[in-house]
């Protein structure tokens, strides 16, 4: 654990602004410009902010990629580089969101709402799983989601208590963004933080029962990515609603 913390505060403002703009190959760097746009477009008052979301979640997953990359590295785990298909899977849904606030946030408040929260479930399970995947994999042996029985490290539907600790962490920082849009919920910004923490989780949980059928032959870690950030949206808004 103690040469975690070192790596982090051996992370200057500057590395992170390089390490962010290395996460990405060229392509994938292209098609992130163009999901920023989007985003921003789509927003409509609130584009700048969703742009900014989405640029947060890439620091994020720029940062936690790094720590403890030289045990990554040893142990070929290390993954620098991310293509289209990661920029697709992880911007597609919340992407989706924007455009139903777009649709719907000022005719239909309620079913705006629904579309942050589903817009912050789906950013914070893609940012859980990044978590849970790159900070798990620092842990001892990981055990299936399916049975729990000892599976070795990388292998997807692998999980550790490390990981699913800092899966909890890393749905949270994105559940705290909701704070500079506490005007536009009807309920308490705290509780709307608890409904997307929990809906998150939710998410990179289900990523990774999608990741034993990977093993199996059935979907791959983009559908996985996916998915986990539909279910991380649905599930935010379904107890949002309760």
């Amino acid at each position: 654990m103690l040469f975690i913390i070192v790596e982090v505060w051996d992370i200057c403002p500057c590395k992170l602004i390089v390490m962010t703009l290395l996460t990405l190959d060229g392509p994938a760097f292209a098609a992130a410009v163009v999901m920023g746009v989007l985003f921003l477009l789509f927003g409509g008052q609130l584009g700048i902010f969703f742009m900014l979301a989405m640029l947060y979640f890439l620091l994020l997953s720029a940062i936690v990629t790094q720590i403890g990359h030289g045990y990554k590295k040893r142990a070929g785990l290390y993954e620098k580089k991310r293509g289209v298909r990661n920029v697709l899977a992880n911007g597609t849904w919340p992407l989706l969101m924007v455009f139903l606030y777009l649709l719907f946030g000022n005719a239909h408040p309620h079913i705006g709402q629904m579309a942050l929260v589903g817009f912050f479930g789906g950013l914070a399970a893609v940012t859980s799983d990044k978590f849970s995947s790159e900070i798990g994999v620092l842990d001892g042996f990981p055990r299936s989601i399916i049975g729990f029985k000892k599976v070795d490290k990388g292998v997807s539907g692998g999980i550790t208590w490390l990981g699913l600790g800092a899966g909890l962490v890393g749905s949270f920082l994105v559940a705290g963004l909701v704070v500079f849009l506490h005007p536009y919920f009807y309920a308490g910004v705290y509780y709307i933080i608890g409904v997307v923490t929990i809906g998150g989780f939710a998410g990179t949980l289900f990523d990774s029962f999608l990741g034993w059928f990977e093993e199996r032959g059935i979907g791959n870690k983009f559908s996985s990515n996916f998915f986990g950030s539909v279910c991380g949206s649905i599930v935010s808004i379904i107890i949002m609603l309760l």
